[in-house]
C-alpha cells in the first residue's frame, strides 16, 4: 500500500474541475463534502482529487492553507478506502465548509466517514447495474 499523493493524482484541469461542477454529485458528512464524477479521466488515472476550502469561512490565506493542507493528508493516508472499492476512474473535490477550526483528529475521522458513505452509494449503485445488465 503505497500512501503517497503523486502530482498525477492531483486535479487540476480546469474542464474536469468544469464537468465536476456541472455534472458530479455530491456526498457530505459535515463538516466535509466530496463532490465526484466518473467517467471523465485517462485509462492509466484512477482518481483524480482536489481540495478546497472557502475564502468565505477562514479570511485569511494561512488559515485556509492549513486546513487545506489537513485535507491532502487526511485524503493521503485514507485513500485506499476509495481505491479498494472502485472500478472506474473518479475525479473528486474535497471541501472543508464550516468556520470551526476541527483538530486534525475529528477531520480524518469524518473523512474516514464520508469516504466509507461515498463507497457504500456508489459500489451498490455499480453492483446493480452490472445485475441488470447480466440479467438482459
Amino acid at each position: 500500500m503505497s500512501f503517497n499523493y503523486p502530482k498525477n493524482e492531483k486535479l487540476k484541469s480546469k474542464i474536469s474541475i468544469g464537468l465536476l461542477f456541472s455534472e458530479g454529485k455530491s456526498v457530505s458528512k459535515y463538516p466535509l463534502r466530496l463532490v465526484y464524477h466518473s467517467g471523465s479521466l485517462n485509462e492509466n488515472e484512477k482518481i483524480k482529487m482536489g481540495v478546497s476550502v472557502s475564502k468565505k469561512n477562514f479570511k485569511k490565506a494561512v488559515d485556509r492553507n492549513r486546513f487545506k493542507r489537513i485535507l491532502r493528508e487526511t485524503y493521503r493516508l485514507n485513500k485506499h478506502i476509495l481505491l479498494d472499492n472502485l472500478d472506474k476512474p473518479y475525479a473528486f473535490m474535497f471541501f472543508y465548509q464550516t468556520k470551526e477550526r476541527l483538530t486534525y483528529e475529528e477531520i480524518n475521522t469524518k473523512t474516514i466517514q464520508l469516504f466509507e458513505k461515498f463507497v457504500a452509494q456508489n459500489v451498490k449503485k455499480e453492483s446493480s447495474e452490472k445485475e441488470d445488465e447480466l440479467g438482459k
